[in-house]
């Protein structure tokens, strides 16, 4: 019974990350910018975690808990981004693809980039979702993942305001940023998300769905392995002075101290 609620739950919340995707969609066609889809990254999330409650209809305290900590990372997370892209130009990743594809990229950005993101968002989410719908009572193991999440959110806020405050000096256009968390791994930002992710499905297998590891799983291999660090370094290297020594002394991902050279 459980897991045919969360059958209809997931589908319910498919059709509102679709919809509201293809709406985002069209605005990208018209502004002729679709690195928007980034910034709803975070939110999607909110949407899925509220969207799930909405279908469940009954607040409990696991429910409320997820509510409070996937709204502060998600709005936290696409308001960071929507801050720091304001009022600049489309993404160097989807230029190139505007650019390989020409006409045809209308219809390549909706599946490849908009769409597919739906899907990551709504199959990422079950570990958000599945506790929602439990009904089991609250316990320690809820109580460590929302440390572990909390702590993530942390991190992640501490690095990007880092980030943002290094930027802004003018002598540090073109440097690489080694002070505070940065000194102890090149990307505190994708670590605290794995921190959050991981946090979030200790309190799914509190509540029974302890098959939902492949979510952390693939959130971590994306931001390890795909669009996060990989894609980040390949950019950063070119562009960075000095940043061949800074791989060799930090830590790629998981901090720890720098090694002396």
């Amino acid at each position: 019974m459980w897991g045919m609620e969360l059958i209809s739950s997931t589908y319910f919340v498919s059709k509102i990350i679709f919809g509201l995707l293809i709406l985002l969609w069209l605005v990208s066609l018209r502004i002729k910018n679709s690195s928007i889809v980034d910034i709803f990254w975070g939110m999607g999330f909110v949407v899925a975690a509220w969207g799930t409650q909405l279908f469940s209809g009954i607040y409990t305290e696991r429910s409320v808990l997820l509510l409070i900590l996937v709204s502060l990372w998600g709005a936290r997370l696409s308001g960071y981004l929507a801050w720091r892209n304001w009022g600049k130009p489309e993404d160097y990743r989807y230029q190139a693809m505007r650019e390989k594809m020409g006409n045809s990229f209308c219809w390549v950005s909706l599946f490849s980039v908009f769409l597919l993101q739906g899907a990551l968002i709504v199959v990422i989410s079950i570990p958000v979702q599945a506790p929602i719908l439990s009904g089991s009572p609250i316990g320690m193991v809820d109580i460590f993942g929302a440390l572990v999440t909390t702590t993530g959110i942390f991190f992640e806020s501490l690095a990007d305001y880092q980030l943002a405050s290094f930027k802004k000096a003018p002598k540090n256009q073109g440097q690489v940023l080694d002070r505070g968390l940065w000194r102890y791994t090149r990307h505190p930002n994708y670590f605290g998300d794995f921190l959050v992710w991981w946090g979030f499905y200790l309190i799914a297998l509190t509540s029974g769905a302890w098959w939902a590891v492949f979510s952390p799983l693939i959130m971590s291999f994306l931001l390890m392995k795909v669009s996060g660090v990989p894609l980040l370094e390949s950019a950063l290297a070119k562009r960075t002075q000095g940043y061949q020594d800074y791989i060799r002394r930090t830590s790629r991902f998981f901090p720890r101290p720098p090694k002396q050279i």
